[in-house]
């Protein structure tokens, strides 16, 4: 009778779900249920498969160059402007001209554009320079100095590019104001004239503020994909800031942490190895889910019936599924990357929360075996 009371007891204890747990099985995590959530615009699905991991793999993130794309100075042509810095050089058919000296019979003159836009230039005054190319000047001072000058030939030269500038501060080893020179200067460009990031460009990320827009990327996606090395413009402030990347691990796994990556790609079965592995009494190999916010235009991609839910959305929440028990799984967390700030969830197998009951009543069992024993 009383291993009948022992039983009853563990069995009410069972009963009212006291059993510890490290979250839902997979089995209570079904399609039908996150279709329904994603109708509600809480989350989706996608099972990862060997077709569309090879979609995933070449998803290309062009969400920051999408930001600035088409805002900026582009290919039009630079004009010069207030406190930019010039050399106009002058040369003269005679020796004897006024701007003629010594072998080279010509004459440099600095000059910088004030406050009201012009420079000025000798004989030939003041010249309107704000606003106008390096062509433009050159071809205004050369035709002040006619019947002033012994046919006159001027070169202007561009020596600093200040009334053009951006910043660059943060985690570089050179932060400071940089005048933009005339060509398109890209947002590496800068980044390299400052002397590049302090730690590696894994952990770096690179933020660009333009006005009222605002954009950030990690420093190796510049490189990796060209498209979001984006043309800087006059006064763009660029922020470089070192964040280590980081996912969490929970669930069935032999340890459940925070953890760092320690190179610059870590794959999903790299990411299962570093906290262990899965607990073979617990966990449901057909359970394994990855969660994190994903670009929107790949979740379109891999769900097209989504398109209209997620249209105007950049990012949407989004759960990853892959199953161990088919050999094929093994392959395709190999090929999957993990991102920052992504969450590996390992359910725990339906049988699982037997073992914990069998776990829990296994020491009344035994005190009893003792009790019973003495008794005898």
């Amino acid at each position: 009778m009383r291993f009948i009371s022992v039983l009853v007891a563990a069995a009410a204890l069972f009963g009212c779900s006291a059993l510890p747990g490290d979250g839902p099985a997979a089995i209570n995590i079904t399609s039908q249920d996150v279709e329904s959530s994603a109708e509600d615009g809480d989350f989706t699905v996608v099972v990862i498969d060997p077709v569309n991991i090879e979609a995933i793999r070449a998803y290309r993130p062009l969400s920051f160059a999408n930001q600035f794309r088409g805002v900026g100075r582009g290919g039009s042509p630079t004009l010069l402007g207030v406190g930019d810095t010039l050399v106009v050089t002058i040369w003269e058919a005679s020796p004897d001209g006024l701007f003629s000296s010594g072998e080279s019979g010509s004459s440099q003159i600095p000059s910088v554009v004030d406050e009201n836009g012009f420079i000025f230039v000798p004989y030939a005054g003041r010249v309107r320079a704000a606003g106008l190319s390096i062509e433009g000047l050159r071809q205004a001072v050369q035709k002040k100095l006619i019947g002033k000058a012994v046919e006159p030939q001027v070169l202007i030269s561009l020596k600093d590019k200040l009334s053009s500038t951006a910043v660059v501060v943060g985690d570089v080893m050179k932060p400071g104001v940089y005048p933009l020179p005339l060509r398109n200067t890209r947002l590496l460009d800068l980044v390299a004239q400052a002397g590049g990031a302090r730690e590696a460009t894994y952990e770096t990320v690179v933020t660009l503020k333009r006005g009222s827009r605002a954009g950030t990327t990690r420093l190796e996606d510049l490189i990796d994909f060209p498209d979001n090395n984006v043309l800087i413009s006059p006064s763009d402030n660029i922020l470089l800031s070192h964040r280590p990347r980081t996912f969490s691990a929970f669930g069935a796994v032999k340890s459940n942490q925070l953890v760092p990556f320690r190179t610059k790609s870590v794959s999903m079965a790299e990411a299962l190895a570093t906290v262990g592995g899965l607990r073979d009494e617990r966990a449901d190999a057909n359970g394994v889910f990855l969660f994190r916010y994903e670009d929107a235009a790949l979740i379109r991609q891999l769900k097209p019936e989504l398109a209209d839910k997620l249209a105007g959305k950049k990012t949407a929440p989004l759960v990853y599924k892959v199953s161990l028990r088919d050999p094929k799984g093994f392959f395709m967390t190999q090929h999957f990357e993990m991102r920052d700030k992504d969450i590996l969830y390992i359910a725990n197998h339906p049988t699982a929360e037997l073992g914990k009951f069998l776990q829990i009543i296994a020491p009344l069992i035994s005190n009893y075996s003792v009790v019973q024993g003495i008794a005898d």
